[in-house]
């Protein structure tokens, strides 16, 4: 009897999602109002600049037909055109750049980029979707929260970050391969979670340390203990020369992610200096390695004048790690930019961003 029970227990849920009444936004069923909008083929340019461009006049010039979106988080630009014109705005864009005293990073063409604009879409229409999956997004990441708080400890910008996502997500669901909206945002959102780390610390430490904690856990729900190292190796089919090197990226990107001082006040903490008549040497000179590292610290800090959502609103992580890598780690920026998945330019345009806050610091050191 229970096995019979069992069996029509799934058959009977999947009856009443079948005639579960569809979803309205808007006053439109949530399928209609995706045809409205729907998804089209464009060719994109993605690039990044060593300084902020005037968007405003950016967009003025521009093609007739021409888009341009700017991810203030990430300092990417996406310039959107016709099909089949992905080479000919690249060579526009770095011209128009050029022209401007500016260069630009990364820049590259793809082709054949389907989106839409979440803004053609109704806007009653677009409001309420929003306003139905928010709360259904937080729900799905209560199994990511641990992860999702080391970047986002405020739970206002977690909701903010959320709500970007839906939009991401709004702009990305292709309505023609049958697959539910909710469900496609739900695959998202666990790749979303990831970028977090990727964006702030480098697309390989962040994909390594993942890497590594999976291979843990598995040997851990499998051998009831931690593995040494030597075994941690064998597990993932590594040398343990190689794992010690990945442990090392990985201790980079915690102790990266250890630093409150870069999110909080770095000027409001006190540093006690000994009295130089009695220190000797050796303390005096870790004292001053202590300033050097608080300066260089708080030059990557947060500028508080700056919105939270512009890039000199947030902490310079890759400025930090540029430079206290090479200074004092005894790391070339050629096997810096290897372990962190970034480029040589993209270190020396947040490198450069530090000096010239660090400049100023040193100067008020010496003084």
């Amino acid at each position: 009897m229970n096995t019979r029970m069992s069996a029509t227990v799934p058959a009977d849920r999947a009856a009443q999602l079948r005639d579960r009444a569809p979803l309205v936004f808007g006053g439109l069923p949530e399928t209609e109002g995706w045809v409205l909008a729907p998804i089209t083929a464009r060719d994109r340019v993605h690039f990044r600049v060593d300084r902020e461009l005037p968007l405003d006049e950016f967009r003025r010039d521009l093609p007739d037909g021409v888009t341009v979106s700017y991810d203030q988080g990430e300092g990417l630009y996406r310039v959107d055109g016709a099909s089949g014109s992905g080479q000919v705005l690249a060579d526009w864009v770095r011209a128009w750049c050029a022209g401007r005293g500016c260069s630009t990073v990364g820049l590259r063409a793809e082709a054949d980029v389907r989106r839409r604009a979440p803004r053609d879409l109704p806007p009653a229409y677009l409001d309420a979707l929003c306003r139905h999956y928010l709360p259904v997004s937080l729900k799905r990441l209560q199994r990511n929260m641990s992860t999702i708080r080391l970047h986002l400890p405020d739970p206002d910008d977690l909701t903010q970050q959320v709500s970007e996502w839906i939009l991401k997500a709004v702009g990305q669901y292709d309505e023609t391969k049958g697959v539910p909206f909710g469900a496609f945002l739900a695959t998202q959102l666990s790749k979303w979670v990831h970028d977090l780390g990727r964006n702030a610390h480098g697309r390989t430490a962040a994909d390594t340390e993942n890497k590594q904690q999976k291979a843990i856990a598995a040997f851990l729900t499998e051998h009831q203990r931690r593995p040494s190292e030597k075994e941690l190796a064998a597990y993932m089919g590594q040398t343990v020369a190689t794992l010690r090197r990945n442990s090392q990226t990985v201790a980079t990107l915690n102790g990266l992610r250890n630093l409150q001082s870069l999110d909080g006040g770095p000027d409001a903490t006190e540093i006690m200096l000994p009295d130089t008549s009695e220190a000797p040497d050796e303390i005096m000179g870790e004292a001053e390695q202590t300033l050097l590292s608080h300066a260089l610290t708080a030059a990557c800090a947060p500028d508080p004048s700056a919105r939270p959502d512009q890039r000199a609103g947030q902490p310079n992580v890759l400025g930090w790690a540029t430079w206290y890598l090479t200074t004092w780690g005894g790391r070339t920026k050629t096997q810096l930019s290897a372990d962190l998945g970034t480029s040589v330019r993209n270190m020396n345009v947040h490198a450069d961003r530090v000096e010239k806050v660090l400049k100023q610091r040193l100067e008020e050191l010496a003084d």
